[in-house]
């Protein structure tokens, strides 16, 4: 059985009480980022305190002792998503991973005339990247058309695709709806075009079972800060013939055999190809104990407990009369609301008031505000620790907000 106060026990964030404008703190706003458990904060501590050395880069134990330690996070990582571990390339999140393929996969394949397809509710992450690689290299940025319920279907996809698609890119879970997309479907379409599927899976990797074999997509990109690793972390898969083939993003020490006074050089074999630098050593240990932390307690698990959140979190705000919501019958742990008459940004400023931290405004995703006819929305958002009181907590904020200006005084 699910018990999520001891789930809680395990955090120092919530085992250790925390305040917030002096109210307990209540935090929902999981889909930002995410409390670390002392199972992780207790790997890197062990690092830096008594075991500090670089990672491919000496001959001495602790060197060796800090190589043993990233490869057995990038085994951890690889059994999570069914990848081989040459397929792992170790990242400082979501974004560096989509702007790895993007300039070291696009740019290199893509021509004039070339189309890249994506839709209106992507994050950031995973549109500004193919901005600039189609005014780099004249290919043509498309849009998936949204379902009247926002979500992308299989249908929108196939009308979508041209001849000219070559490269598709969506977000498993969109980080303001949550809506799934059906990847899989997606891939098999894409193939069959000729295109290369890459999948933003920052809001789907800590919540959802992943297996990237069954999917077939190309490329998955994925940060550890939103299931409990450290910031500065995160992975990319790719297909390795996919790898192989690409160019490097970053070149430097650690990445390459050799190089010439004639500007020539030959590089490493994937995934080292990509990794240029030092590594985060300490973030890689904590990522790879953060995969087996909550593979422990397992992705049907957690998402079946997101998905009683979920209904409870709707079913009470809309019974204050009080709240438009725009993702009601979305899947992921993601409520996105405004309260009648009040700007978000205001209310989340009354929230905050009240020791409950949820996120406002654009969300980073921001032609889909247009979709929704919307400035800005409130986006409560909840993980594997998240309880029912913390969600009462919101609605009883919504409930008895009172003038909500008062957050300013």
């Amino acid at each position: 059985m699910y018990d999520v106060y001891k789930i809680r026990n395990d955090f120092p964030m919530l085992r250790e009480p925390q305040t917030m404008q002096g109210h307990p703190l209540v935090f929902l706003d999981n889909a930002s980022t995410t409390f670390k458990p002392d199972r992780v904060l207790d790997a890197m501590d062990v690092y830096n305190r008594k075991e500090t050395a670089n990672s491919h880069r000496g001959d001495y134990d602790l060197c060796n002792k800090a190589d043993r330690a990233v490869a057995k996070a990038r085994e951890s990582v690889a059994r999570f998503l069914n990848a081989g571990v040459n397929e792992i390339v170790f990242t400082a999140g979501a974004t560096s991973a989509l702007n790895l393929v993007a300039y070291g996969y696009c740019l290199k394949v893509l021509k004039p005339g070339d189309e890249i397809l994506i839709s209106l509710a992507e994050h950031a992450s995973n549109v500004l990247p193919w901005f600039r690689i189609a005014s780099l290299t004249g290919a043509k940025v498309k849009y998936i058309p949204l379902s009247e319920g926002n979500r992308i279907t299989v249908e929108a996809v196939k009308t979508a695709l041209t001849p000219h698609t070559k490269f598709v890119s969506v977000a498993y879970v969109g980080n303001v709806l949550g809506y799934i997309a059906p990847i899989k479907e997606i891939a098999a379409l894409a193939h069959a075009n000729g295109a290369v599927l890459c999948v933003d899976g920052a809001q789907s990797t800590p919540h959802l079972k992943t297996d990237v074999k069954d999917l077939d997509c190309d490329f998955l990109a994925f940060s550890g800060h939103k299931f409990c690793a450290p910031t500065g972390t995160g992975a990319l898969y790719g297909k390795y013939d996919l790898l192989c083939a690409m160019d490097p993003f970053e070149t430097g020490g650690g990445m390459n055999v050799k190089f010439y006074p004639d500007g020539t050089a030959t590089y490493l074999l994937p995934p080292m190809k990509f990794e240029a630098g030092t590594l985060n050593v300490a973030g890689i240990i904590g990522l790879g104990e953060a995969v087996e932390y909550v593979s422990s307690i397992g992705l049907e698990e957690i998402s079946a407990h997101e998905h009683m959140l979920k209904a409870y979190a709707v079913e009470k705000l809309l019974a204050t009369g009080m709240v438009d919501i725009y993702n009601a019958d979305s899947e992921g742990g993601i409520v996105t609301f405004n309260v009648h008459g009040v700007f978000s940004q205001d209310f989340a400023t009354y929230l905050n008031a009240q020791g409950i931290a949820c996120r406002s405004g654009q969300h980073c995703a921001k032609m889909l505000n247009d979709v929704l006819c919307v400035p800005a929305t409130v986006r409560a958002s909840f993980y594997l620790y998240t309880t029912k009181e913390e969600i009462d907590a919101l609605v009883e904020a919504v409930k008895h907000g009172g003038n909500f200006l008062d957050a300013y005084f």
